[in-house]
């Protein structure tokens, strides 16, 4: 990795240390797969299948996973992985339970009742990638909120190995969160199965989950269509910035920094650190642990659009962090919580030296999908939340509407809306009738 000192820059070269990898969504990759879409919704099962062969490698009879998949799939496991999974499906339910909203019910003027109440979505789509590896993990950050907000379809789509099987740990995990509807198929025909249904697979409101170039093109696809689906948020490769003082240990700094960039060839990983000696020590440290990874290559790639930074202070880290919006922000410092008040932009926040990224990816109880490419400037991760809607309710009494009416016509007046005002004037002429009679 590159080592570069922030304060000899200037504000060009600044801007372009920070850029992400270019966006992989091309025009003819959009191309493409609107062609991919336009087909599921012609043909629907048969293109899923015609897909499934030609990009999967595996020939199907059938998209569904059936019951007797999903209950051998347990038998597969060892009790060590189920225990493992039964553990972090406890967490991230607790984590989430906690994020249900209060409903508000009250009174804002005498006779004026307002109120917000929840529903869930009332179909929902789980996109589990399987890509270089399936993501059992993913599987239980999308299926416990949903489980939760109690939506009454929750569809999973994953892509099937060359067996024609559906990773079995993902399975278990539909299984013990309640999803039954799951199926053999990825990329962006899942997307647009989802989005718009066919024989097999229902129609959903909202897609959620991570995914490739494909997956993300696909899902921006219909989410711009009215009779599409919704996505949960933009996204774009994973990323990860780390700052660290004196007190932090090189070898775990390295470590976190490998655990995002072995994502793919294009994430992003950067270091910021409050002493070059430190940064030497880091990149030395990237050096070793990098020759015993299994997907070296990859993060061979993905260091080329990374860097160690040299800063003055933990003050202009953090500041430069909250420039950057990183989706993974990794706090090597001491006493990290102190400065949890002064960061504004990530995704999701780790202090201390004893929180690996990692444990945030699979068990702690937070949500891994996350807002990527900077957009956890404005976005937010995954929640409970996102499964619901939040519905205002009002309900006025004669009393109410004929001290709140005045106030209405007022403002219809002001905006010109003649309309508005008939509204209340005819109300308030029959509240008044009923008060002479």
């Amino acid at each position: 990795m590159r080592i570069c000192n922030w304060t000899s820059l200037n504000e060009r070269q600044r801007d372009e240390l920070l850029e992400r990898p270019a966006n992989r969504i091309s025009a003819e990759l959009r191309r493409q797969v609107d062609e991919i879409i336009a087909r599921v919704r012609a043909d629907g099962d048969s293109a899923l299948l015609a897909y499934t062969a030609r990009f999967d490698g595996v020939t199907l009879d059938t998209l569904a996973v059936s019951a007797d998949e999903l209950e051998a799939a347990e038998s597969r496991l060892s009790a060590g992985q189920l225990a493992a999974i039964d553990r972090a499906i406890s967490n991230v339910r607790a984590f989430h339970a906690a994020q249900r909203p209060a409903e508000i019910d009250m009174e804002t003027s005498p006779g004026v009742r307002c109120q917000r109440v929840n529903r869930p979505l009332d179909a929902v789509g789980l996109y589990v990638p399987a890509g270089s590896a399936p993501l059992p993990s993913t599987a239980i950050m999308l299926a416990v909120p949903a489980a939760l907000a109690q939506c009454p379809v929750r569809v999973m789509c994953t892509p099937p190995d060359r067996d024609g099987n559906a990773d079995a740990a993902v399975l278990a995990v539909a299984r013990r969160c309640g999803v039954e509807q799951v199926f053999k198929v990825g990329g962006a025909q899942a997307v647009a199965a989802m989005a718009y249904g066919t024989a097999s697979v229902p129609k959903v409101d909202k897609i959620f989950g991570p995914g490739n170039a494909w997956v993300t093109a696909a899902k921006s696809a219909v989410a711009d269509d009215p009779r599409g689906a919704a996505l949960d948020m933009p996204a774009g490769p994973s990323e990860v910035l780390v700052i660290a003082d004196q007190t932090a240990n090189p070898a775990f700094v390295a470590s976190d920094l490998l655990s995002q960039a072995e994502h793919g060839p294009d994430s992003q990983v950067i270091a910021l650190i409050t002493s070059h000696a430190l940064a030497e020590q880091v990149r030395i440290e990237v050096l070793r642990q990098t020759a015993s990874l299994s997907r070296r290559e990859t993060v061979d790639k993905a260091l080329e659009n990374s860097a160690l930074i040299v800063v003055e202070s933990v003050a202009d880290a953090v500041a430069l962090s909250n420039r950057y919006a990183p989706e993974h922000l990794i706090m090597h410092v001491e006493t990290p919580r102190r400065w949890l008040p002064e960061i504004t932009r990530a995704g999701s926040v780790f202090l201390g030296p004893w929180t690996p990224e990692s444990i945030g990816d699979y068990c702690s109880g937070t949500n891994h999908v996350l807002p990527t490419y900077g957009f956890a400037s404005t976005y937010s991760g995954l929640s409970l939340t996102n499964f619901l809607r939040q519905m205002t309710v009002q309900e006025l009494t004669m009393d109410g509407l004929n001290d709140l009416g005045p106030v209405g016509q007022q403002l219809a007046a002001l905006e010109g809306l003649d309309a508005h005002g008939e509204a209340i004037r005819l109300r308030l002429a029959a509240i008044r009738a009923r008060t002479v009679a």
